[in-house]
């Protein structure tokens, strides 16, 4: 019988044996691991889902849209305007004139701190004249033609030249800060020594009621620039530009932020009273 008689039943029975004989001779390992596959392939199937892992297309960050590109390491792009709660919340404004009022505060303490006004800043102001009345006088401060530096309870003033000597003693000497000026040494013809008296009970009680008054004037800027602050508030509150609670905090805030500018102010003035009262 030629192949093209068999019936197609008998090929079909063929082909099934000789499976059965390779599966047959095939190792146990072989098997299990045909088998696993095929039962975590059937598994996945019936639960799982595909995920597809195609990148999405993204839209080439040009000149229109550089503005909006971003990346994995930078943040996306915000709007930069303030929102009326970010203006209540902001303190910034305040704090800095806490600090403008502190540091002025600090400057007139430093110049009590020598016994009153016999600072190196006050000497470095007197005014000098220059010249004589044939040639035209000319008045200008000490510190334009000398330079002042402390050297204890003395003061050591240097002049730049030789004739502005004795303008400049007779200004220390009229000043009227109770000041001896010493002539100049041969070894230092342009130094001129000046030494501070010690302080006196006056003296002590004038560097002491200027302090208090440096005190107020500082407890008096920081309560004007709350008002300001506290002003905006309640602009905010009557406007209902700001949520109720929100308003409620950003108060919180600026009498916190009052409340140390106060403690500062009182903590540095304390102190500068405890040296001037020492001297």
């Amino acid at each position: 019988m030629s192949r093209s008689m068999i019936p197609r039943n008998a090929l079909s029975l063929s082909q099934r044996s000789r499976l059965l004989r390779a599966r047959a001779i095939e190792s146990p390992c072989r098997q299990f691991t045909l088998q696993t596959v095929h039962k975590k392939t059937s598994h996945t199937y019936h639960t799982g889902r595909a995920f597809c892992t195609t990148p999405i297309a993204l839209k080439k960050a040009g000149k229109a849209n550089k503005a909006h590109a971003r990346s994995d390491s930078s943040p996306p792009a915000a709007d930069s305007t303030p929102t009326p709660t970010d203006e209540a919340y902001d303190v910034s404004g305040l704090e800095a004139q806490i600090l403008k009022a502190i540091e002025r505060l600090t400057h007139e303490l430093s110049q009590l701190r020598s016994g009153g006004r016999l600072n190196p800043d006050v000497v470095e102001g007197l005014k000098v004249q220059l010249g004589t009345a044939r040639e035209g006088k000319e008045t200008v401060k000490l510190r334009d033609i000398a330079q002042v530096v402390p050297k204890g309870r003395l003061l050591n003033v240097i002049v730049g030249e030789q004739h502005h000597v004795k303008p400049v003693t007779s200004a220390i000497a009229a000043s009227g800060h109770n000041l001896v000026p010493q002539s100049p040494h041969p070894d230092s013809p342009l130094t001129i020594s000046v030494p501070i008296p010690p302080p006196t009970g006056e003296s002590r009680r004038a560097a002491l009621d200027a302090a208090h008054k440096a005190s107020e004037q500082a407890d008096r800027t920081i309560h004007d620039a709350r008002a300001v602050h506290h002003k905006k508030l309640r602009k905010f509150q009557l406007d209902k530009a700001v949520l109720p609670d929100d308003l409620q905090k950003a108060g919180k805030l600026m009498e916190d932020v009052v409340k140390k500018g106060h403690a500062e102010v009182k903590r540095i003035v304390d102190g500068a009273k405890r040296v001037l009262e020492s001297q």
